[in-house]
C-alpha cells in the first residue's frame, strides 16, 4: 500500500530515500562550556529528521553559523585565568564581563553508501571549518595571595581569522515504516588555530570523541515529524594548559509539519551538561561543570537543481538557564545539495549536514 504526505504520488520509501544531508555545523571553540568555557559539541548539532537515512552518493553541506554570547563571574574569569596564567594559589574577585560574537562557515561533503551495512545505511562526513572569532573582556579581576593583592582592570580584547579544527563523523541508520534510528561516532582533530595565551581561538587546543545514538518518528500521510538525539564526549588533556574537561551529556531535538512536499516549519532546542568536573583547572573555579537550554524556531524548503536536490534551512536558538558558560543566541543558515530521490517529483527531505 502506497503511503503518501498529503499529496498524491509521493510515497513513504521514496520519501525516506530522498532524505539527506541537514545539521552539521560542529563544534568550534565559541560554543562554550568546559575548560574556560569552551567545549566540543556545539549544542543544535542535530535538529529534525536526524536518524532518517539519505539518498545515496555523495552531498556537500554549508552551514553560515552565528551567535551573540556573553558571560559573567566564574566563566568570564576562566579566561582571564587562561590567559593571565595566575597562579592556582590566589584568591580570584570574579567581577567581569565576556562578550564573543563569532562568524563561522561550515563546509561538510558526506558520503553515503548504497550497500546496506549490518541492515542499515552507513555515512562518512569530514567537515572543516572557517571564520572570524572575536573577544572582549571587560571589568576588573583581583586577586590575593597573603598579604600582596594585585588588581585587573578595563578592557582586554583580541580577534582571530583562520581555519578551525577537523572533524570526521560516521553513522548508521534504519529506517522501519515511520520510525528511524540512527547511531553516531564523531571528534575533534585538533589542527586548528589555537593558542592558550589568547581569548579568540577558532580550534580547542584538544582532542575529542564524541559518541550516541538517535531516533526520528516522521509520519508521510499526516507530515508531522519528531527527532531527538542524545550523546556523551570524552575530552582528552589540552597539552598546552595540562587541563582536562569532564564528561559531557548533550540531547537535541527538533519537530516539524510540513506544509507541502517542500516546505516544513517547526522547533527546535537541546540541553547541554557537562556530568564530570574538569580536571587541572584552577581550584578557585572548582569542578567548574557547564549546563545551557535552549529552543527556537525552524524554516526549511526543499527544491531541485537539475538532477540533484537543493535544502534550505534557517534555526535559531535562544539560551536560557545557563552555568559556567557564555550563552544568549545563535543562527544557522544552512543550505545542501544532494543527489535527488529515484522518482520524478521532489519529496519532503532532509539534508544531512551534522547541527
Amino acid at each position: 500500500m502506497k503511503v503518501t504526505l498529503g499529496l498524491p504520488g509521493v510515497s513513504q520509501p521514496a520519501l525516506v530515500g530522498s532524505l539527506a544531508v541537514a545539521a552539521l555545523a560542529l563544534f568550534p571553540q565559541l560554543a562554550s562550556a568546559d575548560e574556560s568555557g569552551i567545549s566540543f559539541w556545539v549544542p543544535g548539532l542535530f535538529g529534525s529528521l536526524a536518524a532518517v537515512p539519505q539518498t545515496p552518493g555523495w552531498s556537500l553541506g554549508t552551514i553560515y553559523y552565528h551567535t551573540s554570547v556573553a558571560a559573567s563571574g566564574a566563566a568570564a574569569a576562566a579566561r582571564e585565568i587562561q590567559v593571565g596564567r595566575f597562579s592556582p594559589n590566589v584568591n580570584v574577585s570574579l567581577n567581569l564581563g565576556l562578550n564573543a560574537p563569532p562568524d563561522l562557515l561550515f563546509l561538510a561533503p558526506t558520503y553515503t553508501f548504497e550497500t546496506p551495512v549490518l541492515g542499515g545505511q552507513l555515512a562518512m562526513t569530514l567537515m572543516g571549518v572557517f571564520g572570524r572569532n572575536s573577544t572582549t573582556l571587560d571589568g576588573t579581576l583581583t586577586t590575593g595571595f597573603g598579604p600582596f593583592a594585585t588588581t585587573r582592570e578595563g578592557s582586554i580584547s583580541d580577534s582571530l581569522t583562520a581555519f578551525g579544527d577537523l572533524y570526521p563523523m560516521i553513522t548508521m541508520k534504519w529506517h522501519d515504516g515511520v520510525h528511524n534510528y540512527m547511531t553516531y561516532a564523531t571528534g575533534d582533530i585538533p589542527i586548528g588555530a589555537y593558542d592558550p595565551n589568547r581569548l579568540s581561538n577558532i580550534g580547542i587546543g584538544h582532542g575529542a570523541i564524541d559518541v550516541g545514538g538517535g531516533y526520528t518518528y516522521l509520519n508521510p500521510l499526516t507530515g508531522h515529524e519528531f527527532s531527538g538525539v542524545a550523546g556523551f564526549t570524552y575530552n582528552f588533556k589540552n597539552p598546552d594548559t595540562q587541563v582536562q574537561s569532564g564528561v559531557d551529556f548533550h540531547f537535541d531535538w527538533g519537530m516539524s509539519k510540513f506544509l507541502s512536499k517542500q516546505v516544513f516549519v517547526g522547533l527546535v532546542g537541546y540541553a547541554y551538561q557537562q556530568i564530570s568536573d574538569d580536571i587541572g583547572g584552577n581550584p578557585i573555579l572548582g569542578g567548574f561543570r557547564s549546563r545551557v537550554l535552549g529552543i527556537g524556531p525552524q524554516f526549511g524548503y526543499i527544491f531541485p537543481i537539475g538532477d540533484m536536490q537543493g535544502y534550505l534551512n534557517i534555526k535559531g536558538y535562544g539560551e536560557f538557564d545557563a552555568e559556567n558558560r557564555p550563552h544568549g543566541w545563535n543562527t544557522w543558515l544552512t543550505f545542501a545539495i544532494s543527489p535527488a530521490p529515484p522518482q520524478s517529483t521532489v519529496t519532503p527531505t532532509r539534508h544531512r549536514v551534522t547541527k
